[in-house]
């Protein structure tokens, strides 16, 4: 039994809709897209959805047997699925870099981009690039590969003549991060390093990252929309056996979602035709969702984005 809330907000869906829901109707013939972290979870679903609405659906994977076996189970479900898998670990400047040439090389269009791969509190470590690694990951490595990749992206919107999306999953724990927002000078302080505040930091990062990249594709006059979501907390199999806590922490999975509801906040954002035109937002359960006032802050995403040029240029 569950207690996701089947209450419909202005969009017509709720926390209860799934990625199928969402797309329903939706027609993705001749769109190709990026979907990163799709090994598992939400990334793996919206990558079977967006596949199931006939989108060509691209990979970046960092085990490439694991993606290769994820490739086979959607194509076997989905016959006429285009899948491929191409390998990227998006914590890594130079990996970021050798994906982004061999996707470009490969003459491929792209029309949507998914920045889903993540990783979550973490014990304290420094990337391949000497950077904290949550930060890293799930902010560094999306604006490099978004930056790489934009180029390809105006194209395709110029001559396809179809709206670009540029996706960013963030999260409600954007609300819980160091104090001020983000700690640009002691980024890679160890001793002052708490990891569910460097999720947090992180999460707030996504945000920032897709309003200023929002506000700088509306003043260039792309066709592009770039916006950022929660996906929800999602439900686990954490405790099988019986007992009091087993009951206790399933009633308590009663209230999250199944991974179907977590990523239908991606896949409406990624296709629905409802945000046409929509850009620099921020999503919940499918329909639109106000941030925090560190997230909504035009200054700290610009000092942010500059933050981010420096860091990348710099490897």
């Amino acid at each position: 039994m569950t207690w996701i809330s089947i209450f419909t907000g202005k969009s017509g869906y709720a926390a209860s809709s799934t990625a199928e829901d969402v797309t329903k109707g939706v027609d993705g013939t001749g769109l190709t897209a990026i979907v990163t972290g799709a090994t598992s979870g939400i990334g793996l679903e919206t990558a079977r959805v967006l596949a199931l609405r006939r989108v060509h659906v691209v990979m970046p994977v960092r085990n490439l047997e694991a993606g290769k076996k994820v490739q086979q189970g959607i194509v076997e479900k989905i016959p006429n699925a285009k899948v491929e898998v191409m390998e990227l670990d998006v914590s890594s400047m130079e990996s970021t870099r050798q994906f982004a040439s061999q996707y470009c090389s490969k003459g491929l269009p792209l029309n949507i981009l998914v920045l889903n791969a993540g990783i979550m509190t973490p014990p304290f470590a420094l990337s391949k690039d000497g950077i904290e690694s949550q930060f890293a990951t799930n902010h560094v490595g999306n604006f490099l590969l978004t930056n790489l990749l934009l180029d390809t992206m105006k194209k395709t919107a110029t001559e396809s003549g179809k709206e670009g999306r540029i996706v960013i999953v963030s999260s409600e724990a954007h609300k819980m991060p160091y104090k001020g927002g983000i700690k640009f000078d002691k980024l890679n302080d160890e001793k002052s390093y708490n990891s569910m505040y460097a999720y947090g930091q992180s999460k707030l990062s996504n945000i920032l990252h897709a309003n200023e990249l929002s506000r700088r594709l509306q003043e260039e006059g792309v066709n592009i929309t770039a916006n950022s979501l929660h996906p929800g907390v999602i439900r686990t199999n954490l405790i099988r056996n019986g007992g009091f806590m087993s009951f206790f922490i399933n009633t308590l999975q009663s209230f999250l979602k199944d991974i179907p509801q977590g990523a239908a906040t991606t896949c409406y954002v990624a296709l629905n035709p409802q945000l046409k035109g929509v850009s620099g937002q921020y999503f919940a359960d499918s329909n639109l969702s106000k941030p925090t006032a560190y997230a909504r802050d035009p200054e700290l995403a610009k000092k942010l984005w500059d933050f981010s040029l420096k860091l990348t240029e710099s490897k």
